[in-house]
């Protein structure tokens, strides 16, 4: 089977990034569903589920080492027409995830109560929290494969067919949700753990779906050899671009881990408002997070191709492009805020403490845009380093320590956080910005570039 041909530096923004905007957003509604449907079952189910699922979200960043490292290099590679080069990539990030997945479910199913316990969880929030994390951590190597692979084929721009893939995975998770806290047509009401195992039935799905496709669009077929055979100088490469280039994220998650035992301290109702709030302004920078996907892709082409100044120009576009739609969508929201906050929960204290919560969050969204957009931006440059640097920087004195000092010392709640986390995006987004217009990449190109396309 011949691999299909495509004029990599013809494609637009647009016919890249719609497709990535629909899996997103059905990737964003299934965490928002599962978590409605559990909210009408149970708060606490939904407590629970939320930390566990933030946890597990920690654990997922480690697969993304090697995702983002692929996606970068197989994007500058065939930017510089270097076709060979990236199908080996595509073969040694398969290798690497296959690895990091075996190791990281078993991590997850043997500790996984100690690493719920440190969240100070009790009674029913603990109990099924720990159902979730048992059945969907032993799960986790599906999904380093499925990141892996998703990776490959939209770096190849078949951005359509990852999407087509998550709808129908979603389909059957969701389908999966309300047999599980429905119970319809008599079947019983199994909630969280059969909530929990539709999403492993989804995950094999994406498995099977994703190796098929990309044999037909690229000709590249996985097996059993690329499971403990790889390439020593692909695994440094993608290690040496996507260690810092995870890092950002890691520091985000684990500082987000932090808070949410701080909100824990201010009482299980600001814990499960928190939780719908997460899911509900997910909504509000979907958008962004699309297309800065696929401004990261044409980027990363760009700089491949030694196209300097279409690199700089679209990430500037996309920045303003980006800005609008979150503030809009935060605007939309924020006024229907009780409406909203009412189909994830009954409970009247839960919904007073979210509603002043989804107003501060104009705030936040702008800053959180720039910071999406450029520091993505700046890793497909191949500025890889600069991105950590401030976000460790950032999430922990700002984020971390503001929450603390506004939310539970001086005792303004979720209010306080919430300013804090928009305090944080906000420094991270102007210093990305500054950082952009100094245009990094023409004094990094010669060594990210030489790495990226040698032989």
């Amino acid at each position: 089977m011949k691999r299909q041909t495509i004029n990599y530096q013809s494609q637009t923004l647009f016919k890249i990034t719609w497709p990535i905007f629909i899996e997103i957003a059905l990737r964003m509604a299934m965490g928002i569903i599962a978590t409605l449907m559990l909210g009408r079952y149970s708060d606490a189910a939904a407590s629970g589920v939320g930390v566990a699922n933030q946890l597990l979200s920690l654990f997922i960043l480690i697969f993304n080492v090697t995702s983002i490292g692929a996606t970068i290099l197989i994007g500058q590679n065939l930017g510089a027409k270097q076709y060979q080069r990236a199908e080996q990539i595509a073969h040694s990030v398969f290798f690497m995830n296959f690895w990091f997945g075996v190791i990281v479910s078993a991590v997850v199913v043997l500790f996984g109560e100690y690493f719920l316990g440190l969240f100070h969880l009790h009674g029913m929030i603990l109990q099924d929290g720990l159902l979730f994390i048992r059945i969907c951590g032993a799960s986790l190597f599906l999904e380093s494969l499925s990141l892996a692979m998703s990776a490959i084929l939209r770096s190849h721009g078949f951005t359509k067919d990852a999407m087509i893939i998550t709808v129908i995975m979603d389909g059957i998770s969701v389908l999966g949700n309300v047999i599980a806290t429905n119970g319809p047509f008599g079947l019983p009401i199994t909630g969280v753990s059969g909530v929990s195992w539709a999403m492993v039935i989804a995950r094999v799905f994406a498995i099977v779906a994703l190796s098929l496709v990309i044999w037909k669009r690229l000709n590249v077929k996985f097996s059993f050899k690329d499971c403990y055979r790889a390439s020593r100088k692909n695994i440094h490469d993608l290690l040496s671009i996507g260690v810092p280039s995870a890092g950002e994220m890691l520091s985000y998650q684990l500082s987000q881990l932090i808070i949410t035992a701080f909100v824990v301290m201010i009482g299980t109702g600001a814990l499960a408002a928190r939780i719908y709030i997460l899911n509900i302004t997910m909504l509000c920078f979907l958008f962004t997070v699309a297309i800065a996907q696929g401004t990261e892709l044409l980027i990363a082409r760009y700089i491949g191709g030694g196209q300097s100044e279409q690199a700089y120009k679209r990430g500037i576009k996309t920045v303003i492009i980006a800005m609008a739609s979150s503030t809009l969508v935060s605007i939309i929201i924020a006024l229907s805020g009780v409406v909203i906050l009412g189909l994830f929960t009954t409970t009247s204290a839960i919904i007073a403490i979210g509603l002043p919560v989804l107003w501060i969050n104009l705030f936040s969204e702008p800053g959180r845009a720039i910071n999406i957009v450029l520091m993505g931006s700046l890793k497909s440059a191949g500025d890889v380093r600069f991105p950590v640097v401030i976000g460790v920087v950032s999430m922990w004195l700002i984020a971390v320590g503001l929450s603390y000092l506004l939310g539970v010392h001086f005792g303004f709640g979720l209010i306080g956080i919430w300013l804090a986390q928009g305090a944080d995006e906000w420094f991270r987004g102007l210093f990305a910005l500054k950082r952009w217009q100094s245009r990094p990449w023409e004094h990094l190109q010669s060594f990210v570039f030489r790495k990226a396309v040698s032989k």
